[in-house]
């Protein structure tokens, strides 16, 4: 396996980065990537970022905002904080599943004397709190798995800079980010060291294996500042277009939260554009194409059923999303 630790703290450079080591590396070599980031809110690939921050607080504390390429929910980053990606090749076994992926986490942790468990679609919990979500991006037989580790992060920053919708909180049935949310540290007998945890996680992912470090070349360091600048840190990634609509709908589902922006005239479906927490494998934005023109009617139902519904959101099906557009 071929080991990274990113020398930036940059988002920008981070998250173009694991594109670069995912797309253009070694497709022969498993890879484990390392990082930390200043500051940050990391949206999920299909989330309305006006909606996901909030803004006056991301700008008075100087917080970046940075989307990534997998699906999910948003999460803050900061020096507190441990991400780590695993690449590895596709098996059908690990689609989506993130209980294989943690385990490193939760094995590294009971060195420390730590119990945590694997919770609900994507988490990592300490006594029912929440200290790392997880998310993953599949494309041509390769899956890149990364999660955040809250080892001692500000909590503060995370209550403040994230707007959680009530649909989230209400199926929760907690009132704030606080109370869902926990630091590692805050459960050690001793403060445990970001060095020292990032060595033992290493081990529980090599498993006894040679971990290779690779050093970025030349050539690797200019592909990633080229992919940061003309992708990870414009506007048009971050934040991106949302089309003016005529109806708004939400609906939380075992799959994740959906959200439809419709602009519908005469019953029919003019334009369409999805956002949320969910995972997908396949470009949202294609379902969106097909459901444009379509009528807003039962005959929905029967165009559903006739695309990949569950290859676009992980979990959700035709009736489900049929649900959501026509309610």
């Amino acid at each position: 396996m071929k080991y990274i630790e990113s020398p930036w703290t940059d988002p920008y450079y981070n998250l173009a980065l694991e594109e670069e080591v995912f797309e253009q590396l070694d497709r022969s070599q498993d890879w484990l990537m390392l990082w930390q980031n200043h500051n940050t809110i990391v949206i999920g690939k299909y989330q309305n970022t006006i909606e996901e921050i909030n803004t006056e607080y991301v700008a008075e504390q100087n917080i970046s905002v940075a989307r990534r390429l997998s699906g999910g929910g948003a999460v803050y980053h900061d020096k507190g904080n441990l991400n780590y990606t695993l690449i590895v090749d596709q098996d059908e076994t690990f689609d989506f599943n993130f209980r294989y992926f943690v385990l490193p986490v939760t094995e590294a942790l009971k060195t420390f004397g730590i119990e945590a468990e694997f919770s609900g679609r994507n988490d990592v919990t300490i006594g029912g709190r929440k200290f790392s979500g997880n998310s993953q991006y599949i494309k041509k037989q390769r899956i890149l798995h990364h999660g955040c580790i809250m080892l001692d992060s500000n909590l503060n920053h995370v209550e403040q800079a994230l707007r959680v919708k009530d649909i989230k909180v209400e199926s929760k049935s907690t009132k704030s980010v606080r109370s869902r949310v926990t630091t590692i540290n805050e459960h050690a007998e001793t403060p445990i060291a970001m060095e020292a945890f990032k060595e033992e996680l290493k081990g529980q992912v090599a498993e006894g294996t040679v971990l290779e470090a690779y050093e970025l070349t030349e050539e690797d360091v200019a592909a990633i500042e080229k992919l940061r600048n003309e992708k990870y840190i414009t506007w048009e990634w971050n934040y991106g277009f949302s089309p003016a609509y005529t109806a708004r709908r939400a609906k939380k589902f075992p799959g994740g939260v959906v959200e439809a922006h419709i602009n519908v005239e005469k019953g029919e479906i003019r334009d369409l554009k999805f956002f949320g927490d969910f995972f997908g494998n396949g470009d949202i934005g294609e379902l969106e194409a097909a459901l444009r023109g379509q009528l807003l009617n039962e005959g929905l139902l029967e165009v559903l059923e006739q695309l990949e519904i569950n290859e676009y959101m992980n979990g959700i099906g035709p009736a489900e999303l049929f649900q959501l557009l026509t309610e």
